[in-house]
């Protein structure tokens, strides 16, 4: 009989010794070097000013920050973090509650009332706040811009979610002959340069492009569509950049997925969607929370979609951050709208992780 080495209280608290840290240390000077020190750089010019010639004044000042916070909107800012928690905290992990119905996102009838009273609230304060945000006067340009950039990317993630949960749930549920074929088309987008791919979209979406020549033979509309450039082309090219990084890693939950779970909730009597948001969906989660985290932290801070197929018509965070580093030549202010976005990564990182520690 193998001994169980987690058993022994010796060898259940052992501590890696010197090698293992050796063996570390090339992850960690790398993390160092290309993680903790930009981001420190970062935070010390955040703090500093600029000359009139566009260098770098080394002094402590906050006043990078209150061009962003302006105090007339501090009201509204509150207002619009609640709201957004509210509503991002429902869709994607549920409210906190018994954990019988913490998962029946798709069974309204298994909602508790306050569940039901939290989701209406959020989404009455989000179309209050966000009537708000847009009507906001020059003062509150930045923050206008900051709720912009995490709505597209909010919006993205969902459509990211909606569309690429079934396109995973039938990779991983193929047999094992298609699964790989499948994944390769999945995978081919990346054969391609981001830019090169982004590009493209301009020959399927510009006016005397394969979108509106096929229609107009096919006589389904008589006059081209101007879709480019526009809001909606930022969203078409922003889905399609990170669709892939939803569907991966929901694929590697749904390909865990044990089938005698599903069938024993058949057999008890559950029906599709029950089975689906009982069984399926806590199963698959970390994968689904693992592809809302993909997408929407890199889909907040882009900026490249929105100059090729935006023409920067939909002013966001990234293309600010981008204009300050080169043609405002304002580094500190720049380094400030970075640290504002580096928090809101850890601000949702955080979260993530809380619900996953008590689950």
């Amino acid at each position: 009989m193998t001994p169980d080495i987690n058993s022994n209280p010796a060898t259940a608290t052992r501590r890696p010794g010197v090698r293992g840290w050796l063996l570390m240390t090339p992850l960690l000077a790398w993390l160092f070097a290309f993680v903790v020190a930009p981001t420190l750089i970062m935070l010390v010019y955040s703090f500093c000013e600029r000359d009139d010639i566009g260098q770098v004044v080394f002094t402590f000042s906050l006043d990078n920050y209150r061009k962003i916070f302006v105090p007339q909107y501090y009201g509204i800012l509150a207002w619009s973090l609640g709201a957004a928690a509210a509503v991002a905290g429902f869709l994607a992990f549920g409210f906190y509650a018994d954990e019988s119905l913490s998962y029946k996102l798709f069974d309204l009838t298994g909602m508790t009332r306050r569940q039901l009273i939290a989701l209406v609230a959020g989404a009455a304060g989000y179309c209050a706040m966000r009537e708000q945000v847009y009507a906001m006067e020059s003062g509150g340009n930045f923050l206008r811009i900051l709720f912009i950039s995490v709505e597209l990317a909010a919006i993205c993630t969902v459509i990211c979610a909606l569309v690429g949960y079934p396109v995973a749930y039938f990779l991983g549920r193929a047999s094992e002959s298609n699964r790989n074929k499948l994944m390769m088309l999945v995978m081919i987008p990346f054969w391609t340069n981001f830019l090169i791919r982004t590009y493209a979209w301009i020959t399927i979406l510009s006016k005397e492009g394969l979108l509106n020549t096929f229609l107009l033979s096919a006589h389904i509309i008589k006059e081209p569509f101007d879709i480019m450039p526009s809001t909606l082309a930022v969203y078409i090219g922003t889905v399609y950049t990170f669709l892939p990084f939803m569907i991966l890693p929901i694929y590697g939950s749904v390909e865990k997925l044990d089938n005698s779970l599903i069938e024993a909730a058949f057999d008890l009597g559950a029906g599709p969607v029950r089975a689906f948001s009982n069984i399926i969906v806590p199963l698959t989660r970390p994968g689904i929370v693992a592809g809302i985290l993909l997408v929407f932290i890199p889909a907040v801070g882009m900026f490249a979609i929105n100059d090729v197929l935006g023409g920067r018509k939909v002013p966001l965070i990234g293309n600010k951050i981008d204009t300050q580093f080169k043609s405002a030549r304002d580094m500190p202010f720049g380094a400030a709208l970075g640290i504002i976005l580096l928090l809101l990564f850890a601000v949702a990182f955080f979260l993530t992780l809380r619900k996953e520690e008590k689950n």
